[in-house]
């Protein structure tokens, strides 16, 4: 896997090995921060259940200012630690290795708030109203969050948010969504 564009522009990252993750395709990236495209530079990033972390540091690559990991999955938060490392962004990444749950309401707790949020969960997992619920405290004005998915699948957000744009590449599905207005944490 290859960092698309931006500063780390085609820096080889790697994937956690085995079938318990699935890193984001290259292509379907590359379009995502197209559609992201003037809405990093300075951003506070969180990418849950973040395999490779390549959506974070891709982010970071492109302007955003700090990025959050979490993963439960012990190989991922190697491969996301030794990807930091070797684009020497340590300084502007936390990881935490611990259920999203967790991760969640210790950053709630924190009082930390977010400008971009991914989520890229297992594929079964469709029912994301109790993850997106927790987010919304989390969000910033204007926040974005980004939920990659099998295409041809529906998922289910909190009512709190509402989907702006959907786009489909193959087999892999993007949803981004906004707070809906009125609604604050």
């Amino acid at each position: 896997m290859r960092i698309v564009a931006g500063e780390f522009r085609s820096r080889v990252i790697e994937a956690p090995r085995g079938d318990d993750t699935r890193p984001t395709l290259d292509r379907v990236r590359e379009n995502l921060f197209n559609i992201l495209q003037g809405q990093l530079r300075g951003k506070k990033v969180l990418d849950l259940f973040a395999g490779s972390g390549a959506l974070s540091l891709e982010a970071l690559s492109r302007g955003a200012r700090e990025a959050v990991l979490c993963d439960m999955d012990r190989e991922a938060n190697r491969v996301e630690k030794r990807n930091i490392e070797r684009l020497h962004v340590e300084n502007r990444c936390r990881v935490y290795l611990m259920p999203y749950g967790h991760c969640l309401e210790h950053l709630r707790s924190s009082g930390e708030t977010f400008d971009l949020f991914f989520l890229d969960p297992p594929y079964r997992m469709e029912d994301l109203r109790s993850v997106t619920d927790a987010l919304v405290p989390l969000m910033a004005d204007d926040a974005i969050v980004v939920i990659e998915h099998r295409a041809e699948s529906d998922v289910q957000v909190t009512e709190a948010l509402s989907c702006y744009d959907r786009r489909r590449y193959g087999y892999v599905g993007l949803s981004l969504y906004r707070r809906k207005d009125g609604e604050k944490a």
